[in-house]
């Protein structure tokens, strides 16, 4: 049968699409924009926070998406910041909690997240197995063609608030990945980047060090900047940290260098959290070319 110049075309186009489809080996990646989020669950929302047995002041800061040194304002806490279980914290400052209570949540919007229930968890700073349950031969390796350090010097901003929404995301270092992200409850909460020790890390977007040192077990020499009022990003077992806290710092500058402090190996551990929501860094950084 004699099939017509039309019929061979459609034909042709349905064979490369199938090729195209079989030769792919990873999916396409899913960028979300700064505002959205897969799914609701785990998002800390309320105002208050009960603490619970083994609960330290940055561990709260964290597990909440906050600093914790806002928190101890909050309270009239000064250090060492010592916390009792069934102590009720204020997570927010007193005139946002009852300014917030009267708008209505804004979903296109960070800094007005949508309302859900809360779920509070106690002790989230208690030591865990290294690796956060991930094994190396269950990891897909791949280069990480990282972001450049921008050469000359990098212009620092120091604005009085946080932005409603992050400008863009950049690698917070080069290297190979040799560990993804899980949503297992004891699986790994970020990604994990290899390199030579000493190697830069840089900060994945524009921001304030709200936390820099050693205190939260687990995660060696950490630092977290807070991109807007419900973004935080850590970057942990670091050799030397280069950055103060309430520092404010721009994407691409260099905040510390890679080391295995806390850990067995040399890596940067790398988390994005959403109101203390660990979230799929790959998801937010730009694509691997």
């Amino acid at each position: 049968m004699k099939l017509s110049p039309l019929s061979l075309l459609f034909l042709f186009v349905t064979f490369l699409s199938m090729q195209s489809c079989g030769s792919r080996t990873t999916p396409a990646p899913v960028v979300l924009l700064n505002s959205q989020i897969e799914d609701e669950e785990g998002i800390f929302s309320s105002d208050t926070y009960e603490v619970q047995p083994g609960d330290t002041l940055y561990a709260i800061a964290w597990y909440t998406g906050n600093d914790y040194q806002d928190i101890a304002k909050f309270n009239n806490l000064s250090t060492p910041y010592r916390i009792f279980p069934g102590q009720k914290l204020r997570i927010t400052a007193p005139e946002i909690a009852s300014r917030s209570a009267s708008s209505a949540p804004d979903p296109t919007n960070q800094s007005t997240a949508p309302t859900i229930s809360t779920k509070t968890k106690g002790g989230i700073d208690q030591p865990h197995p290294q690796g956060y349950g991930e094994s190396e031969k269950n990891v897909n390796r791949q280069n990480v063609t990282a972001v450049k350090k921008p050469s000359g010097s990098v212009k620092k901003v120091a604005p009085k608030t946080f932005p409603s929404k992050i400008k863009r995301w950049v690698w917070p270092a080069k290297g190979k990945i040799v560990g993804s992200f899980s949503k297992a409850e004891s699986g790994n909460k970020g990604i994990d980047i290899a390199a030579a020790k000493g190697s830069p890390v840089y900060a994945a977007a524009d921001g304030k060090v709200v936390y820099s040192g050693s205190a939260l077990r687990g995660y060696g020499n950490l630092v977290i900047v807070k991109h807007t009022d419900t973004f935080l990003s850590a970057y942990a077992y670091n050799d030397t940290i280069d950055v103060k806290e309430r520092e404010w710092v721009s994407a691409g500058q260099q905040i510390a260098t890679m080391g295995n402090s806390g850990t067995d190996s040399v890596k940067l551990h790398f988390e994005v959290r959403y109101r203390g929501k660990s979230l799929d860094p790959m998801r937010y950084l730009p694509s691997l070319k």
